[in-house]
């Protein structure tokens, strides 16, 4: 890769303020895993340390929104703020992989994360996740956080959970899948001149 491919900073801060939520995302994709989040969703907080560290990216996600109704406005706002960050942080995706793909197994359960950087955004969501809460996390919305995610930062993301039973490791295993992948995808591969499309952009 060139020196100037190799020192850009891949840094993004971005807020979002509604009548519902306030949303404050600082993200560096060449981090070290650490991360400061506090969303006032216990789960929601700990799949998001998972992401920083297993994405190898350093995030700050502060969240302020109307819990008291329920999580539905939070996470998914949270979703469309991570997906503006991952999109300006990569800017134009010159020298990047672009395609990343992984399968995690969390003890009884296996997922898979398999996405593109490509600019057109599209959700394939092949996972069963049962209605219930975890802590004040409703199990359902993690759907919904991943689709804001994928229209917002221009992804097409394909999830899937094999099998699985413990709708916690489900959705951990989602999310630590769909962390490697992200790596995988924004890691520079020398080997590929501007970005990787016979196009000549994504």
């Amino acid at each position: 890769m060139s020196k100037s491919t190799e020192n850009k900073r891949r840094c993004a801060v971005i807020e979002r303020k509604t009548a519902e939520t306030q949303i404050a995302v600082t993200l560096n994709l060449d981090g070290e895993g650490n991360c400061d989040i506090a969303t006032g969703i216990g789960f929601l907080d700990h799949m998001l340390t998972l992401l920083a560290k297993h994405g190898f990216m350093d995030l700050s996600v502060k969240a302020k929104g109307d819990l008291e109704v329920d999580c539905h406005h939070t996470v998914e706002d949270i979703g469309i703020v991570l997906g503006e960050a991952l999109k300006e942080a990569l800017g134009d995706k010159a020298g990047i992989r672009r395609y990343g793909n992984c399968f995690i197994p969390m003890d009884e359960t296996l997922a898979q994360a398999c996405l593109d950087f490509s600019g057109r955004p599209f959700l394939v969501f092949g996972a069963e996740i049962p209605k219930i809460k975890l802590g004040n996390f409703d199990a359902e919305m993690t759907e919904e956080l991943f689709r804001a995610v994928a229209m917002h930062c221009g992804l097409t993301l394909h999830i899937r959970v094999l099998y699985g039973s413990n709708v916690h490791h489900i959705i951990e295993a989602i999310f630590k899948a769909f962390a490697r992948a992200v790596a995988e995808a924004v890691s520079y591969d020398a080997r590929v001149k501007g970005v990787m499309s016979s196009k000549g952009v994504l």
